[in-house]
């Protein structure tokens, strides 16, 4: 996916602009088309001017925040309120001045006689597909203010996960720094100390000193050009993952990897699930559910075998049939599909399937928190150790000696 900036006009002829993801300037094109624009500009946006990519350059809802849009929208439909009406109350509420403009906007679309989907469309970000297509399914099946109050337990379960993954990682995170830091001053700060010294005693050295010793050496003199050779490979890494080949190898690896790779599967297969599950019980056709449930998959595999699951949907095969020929789901996840399709329940059979692995991945990052703390403590304590008996080695054979 390519990230685009774009100037059209609307359907009444006023001047709209935005950002938007798609693969290739032909799919930006189509997008903004499907939402009745007439496209006076098109082009790449430069990198890290994605929405919420830059600290200058942030969307005007956040995550959260079109989370509590979304429910508060939903509370004043359900007690009531007309559409309009309920705009006009959240656009009164203090909050950042670009959501201000934004939710004007969309009030003014909708007071104009436009759908409410419609109007959100014209803004691109921060409304998804996804979002849209619920907003759709509750303006098609008159129950907008039930479909925005699922809509916005969806949001806030993806931020939930979300959060919580990134709670689990932070301190490990610390840790590891702190571990390799340490670890590093060491040998290339303290160990190079002892040379000098070593030298002069006139006893033979152990070669577990003499490895030590040159392992610090060689940091203590090439600390800078190592450093900025994991600067320029982290550089290259970035650029690769940036192309759709490259991309797809690191997923690939990361899917194959030991520990993290079924973890990976099990978080990317609850938010299909959930995805799924949610606009197909909002009525939304089947393909096309699919379809945009293939864009919240951020694993590159995931999302080609999606793909290959769509066009053999499309081409009359069963879905759990479709997705086995992947060879990438779970075959829990597949079992409940095929129930769920032999008992026409298969909106819930996916949510429950969603739950499922949701509560799988959280044991899992459990166990590798309580597995991984523990481990990097010993290794830390290990490798201090090991270079203290290094040093410590040729200072009791001159004792010996003595």
């Amino acid at each position: 996916m390519e990230h685009y900036r774009y100037r059209a006009l609307d359907p009444t002829g006023s001047t709209v602009s935005g950002a938007l993801d798609a693969e290739g300037e032909d799919g930006a094109a189509s997008q903004l088309q499907e939402r009745g624009l007439l496209v006076l500009q098109l082009e790449p946006a430069a990198a890290g001017s994605a929405p919420g990519g830059s600290w200058f350059n942030r969307p005007p809802l956040n995550a959260d925040e079109l989370e509590r849009f979304t429910q508060q929208l939903a509370t004043l439909l359900d007690a009531g309120q007309p559409l309009e009406r309920a705009l006009n109350t959240l656009v009164r509420q203090p909050g950042k001045p670009q959501a201000h403009r934004l939710l004007e906007r969309i009030r003014d679309r909708v007071k104009g006689g436009q759908p409410l989907s419609a109007a959100m469309a014209l803004e691109g970000p921060p409304f998804t597909p996804l979002y849209l297509s619920l907003v759709r399914a509750g303006e098609a099946g008159g129950a907008l203010g039930e479909t925005l109050g699922q809509l916005a337990a969806y949001l806030e379960r993806a931020q939930k996960v979300r959060g919580e993954v990134v709670n689990a990682l932070i301190y490990p995170a610390f840790l590891l720094v702190g571990v390799l830091g340490s670890l590093v001053l060491l040998l290339a700060y303290v160990v190079p100390q002892f040379v000098p010294i070593f030298s002069g005693l006139g006893v033979p050295v152990p070669l577990i000193t003499e490895a030590i010793l040159g392992l610090g050496q060689f940091l203590g003199h090439y600390i800078l050009y190592l450093l900025a050779a994991m600067a320029v490979l982290v550089g290259w890494l970035a650029r690769r993952l940036r192309t759709p080949q490259g991309r797809l190898q690191w997923d690939r690896l990361m899917l194959r990897a030991w520990v993290i790779g079924p973890l990976l599967l099990r978080l990317e297969t609850a938010r299909l699930a959930h995805t799924l599950g949610t606009l197909l019980s909002q009525g939304v056709a089947l393909i096309s559910a699919f379809d945009i449930a293939r864009q919240v998959c951020r694993n590159q595999v995931v999302r080609d075998a999606v793909e290959q699951t769509i066009v053999r949907v499309k081409d009359g095969s069963r879905l759990s049939a479709a997705m086995e020929t992947t060879a990438t789901f779970p075959e829990l996840a597949l079992q409940m599909i095929q129930v769920g399709e032999e008992s026409g329940q298969l909106d819930r059979l996916l949510l429950k399937v969603a739950s499922i692995f949701d509560a799988e991945a959280k044991r899992h990052i459990d166990r590798l928190l309580a597995a991984l703390v523990p481990s990097l403590t010993l290794v830390m304590a290990a490798l201090v150790g090991l270079i203290m008996l290094a040093i410590m080695l040729p200072l009791m054979s001159l004792t010996n000696n003595l």
